[in-house]
């Protein structure tokens, strides 16, 4: 089935097209927000802070708030979070001077608290609006709409923040999830329907909700497609903090390169990654198997090494090629292979999952690449200089390459059929895939 004509599905489109818009907001407030902090306090303390506040919620609050996007009416869930999104922004108007700075932390912490019900919820409500032939073109759809916000959202939020200001960037960020709900409102309610708990444990919300969020964790370990495809992205998250830490590093002393050039690569990606979503709903099913999963992955690490490695081995061979070029079309190349990766492994996530439990296991999938980011920033932020840039960078392609041999090796060779058990025999939606 062609890609685009997956758009045609008026309930999937609104889908998309709120994410595409609440996206490029978002990348306005990540790359102008850091700017406008630095700017005002001249402290680099301040501005990690501003990151390592989205970072804990995504760790303390994502499995968790797996369980009540289980419980909800999941369009709502994504309405009223989009408005609470643009509402929490509002504080940062006041933020004047460096004595202001803690407002934005506050912020960031509270827009990344709302953000751990959006992301499970648009994810498990993506197979409730497509057909399952529509779930892999619909996800290439999405990977198209993320990196066409990433190749558009930083350069406007540098341009924002340079003319306007933060209140430009709150303004724009703002309008942008005020859209995303208004267009996410127009979803029918009877396509979105949450799932009503399981078995309550009495009358203690405490207990119930201990015993729906262990219930997701046994629908996630006594799967092994499930369980394979999160150890993968757990995996690949660690080298994702690394490289997040270490990319500017690199760029400045690898590649001589500036702000201009970091700029550059990053948006190489985003058109790699556009590239790769057009491939991957050429692809369409295809990309479900394990050999698509897991070769994408080897791709993206082998690839991911001749990144790190390409001033050095160019420097040797004596090569007289500008090392930029090169390593422009190797960060277009990574992009291709990221999107098959994620098409793949998400949709397989979304079709092997019983529907009871989406919300669960992508909540559970979030807290777990949180965590093991945040070892990543801390390993490259305290053994870099001791180890090297280069070889603490090769952490994030061992990764990938682990991920990729994980999921060749592990999962199994056919599909499942979808597991969407009925919502009052927890039994039956706990057996999962036999290991």
């Amino acid at each position: 089935m062609s890609m685009f004509k997956t758009l045609r599905n008026t309930k999937f489109a609104r889908l998309w097209c709120a994410g595409l818009i609440s996206q490029a907001g978002d990348w306005v407030l990540a790359i102008g927000l850091p700017i406008y902090v630095y700017i005002l306090t001249r402290s680099l303390l301040a501005t990690s802070i501003t990151f390592a506040a989205g970072i804990i919620p995504q760790i303390v609050l994502g499995s968790v708030a797996g369980v009540f996007v289980d419980r909800w009416n999941r369009k709502r869930t994504l309405v009223i979070a989009n408005l609470l999104l643009a509402v929490a922004l509002l504080p940062l108007m006041l933020v004047r001077t460096p004595d202001h700075v803690w407002i934005v932390y506050i912020v960031i912490f509270a827009e990344t608290c709302f953000e751990q019900f959006t992301v499970p919820a648009q994810n498990a409500l993506l197979p409730a609006l497509v057909t399952e032939e529509q779930l892999v073109p619909a996800n290439a759809l999405n990977s198209l709409s993320s990196n066409l916000s990433r190749l558009v959202g930083p350069a406007l939020g540098g341009v924002i923040a340079g003319f306007f200001g933060l209140n430009g960037i709150v303004a724009a960020d703002t309008i942008s999830f005020l859209l995303a709900a208004l267009v996410l409102a127009g979803i029918p309610s009877s396509a979105a329907k949450g799932v009503v708990s399981q078995n309550p444990a009495g009358n203690n919300p405490l207990a119930s909700l201990r015993r729906e969020w262990s219930d997701g964790l046994r629908v996630l370990f006594g799967s092994r497609t499930l369980w394979v495809l999160v150890a993968t992205f757990t995996i690949s998250a660690l080298g994702e903090g690394v490289f997040g830490v270490l990319y500017p590093v690199f760029v400045y002393q690898a590649l001589h390169g500036g702000a201009l050039e970091i700029g550059e690569l990053m948006s190489a990606q985003a058109v790699g990654g556009l590239l790769g979503g057009l491939v991957a709903g050429w692809l369409g099913q295809r990309l479900l198997s394990r050999w698509s999963i897991g070769l994408n992955w080897l791709a993206f690490g082998a690839i991911s090494i001749a990144i790190y490695g390409a001033p050095a081995w160019l420097a040797l061979a004596g090569v007289t090629l500008p090392v930029l070029w090169v390593e422009v079309g190797l960060f277009i190349a990574v992009g291709v292979s990221g999107v098959g990766v994620l098409t793949g492994s998400q949709s397989r996530l979304q079709i092997s999952a019983p529907e009871a439990f989406l919300g669960r296991i992508f909540g559970i999938l979030g807290t777990a690449m949180g965590v093991f980011t945040l070892v990543g920033t801390v390993i490259a932020g305290t053994v870099s200089n001791t180890l090297g840039v280069i070889p603490i960078l090769n952490i994030q392609a061992a990764g990938k390459l682990l991920a990729g041999v994980l999921a060749l090796a592990l999962l199994p060779r056919m599909l499942r059929p979808p597991e969407n058990a009925p919502v009052d025999t927890t039994e039956q939606a706990l057996m999962g895939d036999a290991v």
